[in-house]
């Protein structure tokens, strides 16, 4: 989740790709804080229930932050 740039690593928010259960947006916070995923979706749930408007924000985050970059390896030359 983070990327090197000039001697100085930049923390980037992206929807995970790994731990995702909706559209990534509480799995990509929980990489971001650095805190366990089911905390920042225990907190979401809370938020929905108790204010509705929590839905929306959802939902908007998912369409605003990007989706995590695919990182391709390329596999081992044979000698």
């Amino acid at each position: 989740m983070t990327r090197r740039t000039s001697n100085k690593m930049e923390k980037r928010l992206y929807r995970s790709r790994k731990s995702r259960v909706l559209g990534g947006i509480c799995g990509g916070l929980a990489d971001y804080l650095n805190v366990d995923v089911s905390m920042v979706r225990l907190v979401a749930i809370l938020a929905i229930f108790v204010g509705g408007l929590s839905f929306l924000v959802y939902i908007a985050l998912w369409i605003v932050i990007p989706e995590e970059p695919v990182v391709y390896k390329e596999p081992p030359r044979e000698a």
